[in-house]
């Protein structure tokens, strides 16, 4: 076998792995945009299913509450938002806000345990505004079930 290849091998060589190269990248793309495509349409199949992840189903519920919500932390617009959004996202997301639910009380003992532990700075005379924000926007839900629960049964025993 001859140790110094031809120049015309080389530039053979170089073609072939040029065209090997634009071959794995055409793959490349075609898988990514086949990939984005697939899950967009999987989530409006999962709408249809009623099969949604956690983090679709508040994607989704998000979408149809029909509150004004600030585009970039999805927190309801409102008298405290501001503030709302100047302390609470500097430390974690607003995910953590919108996904949970508390009274008033709740919202309080929560903001008093990340003082405590978390390091979170006094809120001052901007609690008041931040936990009535809270309270309006991310209380309870009240829970609406399939009937109301029994109540005053007499019960028997089975044999």
């Amino acid at each position: 076998m001859n140790p110094n290849p031809s120049k015309y091998t080389q530039l053979k060589n170089r073609i072939l792995a040029f065209i090997a190269l634009i071959l794995v990248l055409s793959f490349g793309i075609f898988l990514i945009t086949w990939i984005q495509n697939d899950a967009g349409s999987t989530l409006d199949a999962d709408k249809e299913e009623g099969t949604l992840s956690a983090s679709d189903s508040l994607k989704l519920a998000i979408e149809q509450d029909g509150k004004d919500r600030d585009p970039e932390t999805q927190l309801v617009l409102g008298k405290g938002f501001e503030i709302v959004k100047a302390n609470c996202t500097n430390c974690h997301s607003s995910a953590l806000l919108i996904q949970n639910r508390f009274t008033r009380e709740g919202w309080k003992a929560k903001i008093e345990w990340m003082q405590e532990t978390q390091g979170l700075w006094p809120l001052g005379e901007s609690e008041d505004d931040i936990l009535d924000y809270l309270a309006e926007h991310y209380a309870p839900e009240a829970y609406v079930g399939r009937r109301a629960p029994l109540k005053d049964i007499e019960w028997y025993e089975l044999n």
